[in-house]
């Protein structure tokens, strides 16, 4: 079990550290110049190969969830016991944190760089969205996003899926998730991933991370409910207390 929550916090503080870091610079430091398009595909292609990475790495050790929505996803599908859950839950939030902490002292020794310009990757709604899209539409996406990524994640996870290619689809998956996401909220489908950059940045960031905490765990429910529903013997095994 230590190495499992030790696994979930390095892994998620890996993520944030350099797909946060990347969105940062991007959007940030406007290392793309005017081309949003720009800033959202490195953004969205790191996000989706950092999680690749960590796929095989990590995998073999804790599943590589680095996401409380996909521990979510896989508690409600029998994947998990709560108990464990909850100790993924407290090292993926812990790591979030952790990882944007590392990621803001890099960027601390920038005289470039100040906290209420740059900012931290930080997602948001209203004046904080590139589309001002409202706190609903927001919520929605989130949902309907995380919905896809985890069941996406427990299909290609499942004892008849190819476990050699599951973290390529993994990681994709969560690529054109942020292509789309990004302008629309910053895309979360991580509430780890973006409480803890919200709690540097702070004001209206950390007024409205809540959305991005509650909405994907939210996802992450209706995306293994969607699993068990629509794989047949994913509901069987969970009937007979098995995996699904």
């Amino acid at each position: 079990m230590v190495r499992k929550f030790s696994a979930e916090l390095v892994g998620t503080a890996l993520l944030v550290f350099f797909a946060v870091g990347v969105a940062t610079l991007s959007f940030g430091f406007k290392f793309t110049g005017m081309s949003v398009a720009a800033g959202v595909v490195a953004t969205a292609l790191t996000f989706g190969l950092v999680l690749l990475a960590l796929a095989y790495v990590f995998g073999p050790v804790s599943g590589s969830h680095v996401n409380p929505a996909v521990t979510m996803g896989a508690l409600v599908a029998g994947r998990i016991g709560l108990a464990e859950a909850v100790g993924y839950w407290i090292a993926q939030f812990i790591g979030g944190i952790l990882g944007a902490l590392l990621l803001w002292a890099v960027f601390e020794q920038s005289p470039m760089y100040h906290k209420s310009i740059q900012g931290l990757g930080t997602d948001g709604y209203g004046a904080k969205s590139m589309i001002h899209i409202s706190a609903g539409g927001a919520f929605l996406f989130e949902v309907v996003a995380t919905a896809v990524f985890i069941f996406v994640i427990l299909g290609v996870t499942s004892k008849t899926a190819n476990a050699v290619t599951a973290g390529v689809v993994i990681g994709l998956t969560l690529a054109f998730i942020h292509l789309i996401g990004i302008p629309i909220d910053g895309t979360s489908v991580n509430p780890a991933r973006s409480l803890g950059p919200a709690l540097i940045v702070g004001g209206t960031a950390l007024s409205q991370v809540w959305l991005f905490i509650v909405a994907p765990l939210v996802g992450g429910i209706v995306g293994a409910l969607g699993h068990i529903f629509l794989m047949p013997k994913a509901l069987a095994n969970l009937e007979a207390g098995q995996p699904a």
